[in-house]
């Protein structure tokens, strides 16, 4: 976390890349050199300028930070074809301690492995990353739909983490859910199941993989919406559809998708949750008072998980189901507000410990959760006493990017939470 300080009392300095912000396009050899302080909306939008066809999807946040998004690992609603962000990572340009800029042949491969989701800016200064850019059919598909208590939320989302890692790699849906006004009982919440799909490929493909493999949704041709690539960045961040990708430029202030404050925590499934993790969950959710709870699973199996766990730091691939991340999301101040809002997303995160992987307890690394544990305040954390939650994000990658921590930055010069 870059404005944390590990050591309020000593001396630091906090390097501030969003001058840097350039992004250059080479369609022939297909790949794009981006500056550091480059968003993922100007990243999108420069890319999409210079080819339909090809594309490199890093989320679909679009006021995220590509360096931050990258060396944390980067979901995306391609991964099942193509993995993750920093799988797709092939050079970068970063500065040492004496001021060198390095690139991938100089700074070496135990450098250039642990940048890519291993928490780049523990090891150096990146300044720009070398984009790798994967193919596209000029028409995808995209669909949102709903379902709620009244109508078979339970099912349809049981039968959803039985197929969501089988479908074609071609097809990702992500599920977010959370808690409603309900439409048929005035005065009363419900729960809501949000699907949101991205197909590379025509409607017409689309609605006969979804008749054969996961009808329960009941996809419709209306609820379809063809689009070039670049559309989904702001088709999936709530935009109206058809909106034209210039408006990703304007989007860091416009985005109709805002939060106030935000806990987050993170899950790797590798067995369906049965039917009393759901209650339990639905539970939970209708204990919140402030902030609507959500909870966001994205699918595994495909490109993500043939990769091997150790190509690049991050490590939940083979045998993971989906990833869970929990969201407490509350406004205004006060500490009575945020310990509810704080021990209900410990609550749940609890309650799931038993449907999860375990030994150890896998987290994403861009959702850095500091309950896990942190750094010793006085900046000399042990090896030992790290491992504890750096297994948690890294697994047994965790040794090695210790040991390239030790070979090119021995005196802690660079620092992160």
């Amino acid at each position: 976390m870059s404005y944390v300080s590990s050591a309020p009392s000593q001396p630091f300095l906090l390097i501030d890349l969003i001058k840097l912000r350039n992004v250059t396009v080479d369609v022939p050899t297909k790949s794009s050199w981006v500056q550091a302080g480059a968003v993922l909306d100007e990243v999108y939008h420069s890319i999409a300028s210079a080819s339909e066809t090809l594309a490199f999807h890093a989320g679909i946040c679009p006021s995220v930070g590509v360096g931050g998004q990258i060396s944390g690992g980067g979901y995306k609603m391609m991964l099942r074809k193509y993995g993750m962000a920093a799988d797709n990572i092939l050079d970068a340009h970063l500065v040492d301690v004496d001021g060198r800029v390095l690139d991938r042949a100089a700074m070496g491969e135990d450098v250039i492995w642990a940048i890519r989701s291993g928490g780049g800016n523990t090891y150096r200064i990146i300044v720009s990353w070398k984009l790798n850019l994967v193919p596209v059919p000029a028409q995808l598909t995209g669909f949102t739909i709903s379902k709620t208590s009244e109508r078979n939320v339970t099912k349809v989302v049981d039968r959803y983490q039985h197929v969501a890692d089988k479908l074609p790699d071609e097809l990702m849906i992500t599920l977010m859910l959370n808690r409603i006004r309900s439409t048929a009982s005035q005065g009363q919440t419900t729960i809501e199941a949000v699907f949101q799909g991205l197909y590379l490929g025509e409607a017409e493909t689309l609605l006969m993989v979804m008749k054969q493999s996961f009808s329960e949704l009941e996809l419709t041709q209306q609820e379809c919406t063809e689009m070039t690539w670049i559309e989904p960045a702001l088709y999936f961040a709530g935009y109206p559809n058809k909106t034209s990708y210039h408006e990703l430029l304007n989007s860091r202030s416009s985005s109709p998708v805002q939060f106030d404050k935000v806990k987050a925590k993170s899950d790797y499934v590798q067995r369906t949750l049965p039917a009393k993790a759901l209650q339990g969950i639905w539970k939970r959710f209708y204990q919140v008072e402030l902030g609507p709870p959500l909870m966001q699973i994205f699918p595994h199996d495909g490109e993500i998980s043939r990769i091997s766990d150790s190509s690049i730091p991050y490590p939940h691939r083979s045998g993971i189901i989906f990833k869970i991340q929990y969201y407490a999301v509350w406004s205004g101040e006060g500490k009575e507000v945020e310990k509810r809002q704080l021990d209900w997303i410990k609550g749940l995160y609890k309650f799931m410990t038993p449907y999860v992987s375990n030994n150890p307890r896998g987290a994403y690394p861009n959702s850095r959760d500091l309950d896990l544990g942190k750094n010793d305040p006085t900046g000399s954390t042990a090896y030992e006493q790290a491992r504890v939650w750096g297994e948690q994000y890294f697994k047994h990658n965790f040794e090695r990017l210790a040991r390239v921590k030790a070979a090119i930055d021995p005196s802690n010069f660079f620092r992160n939470e």
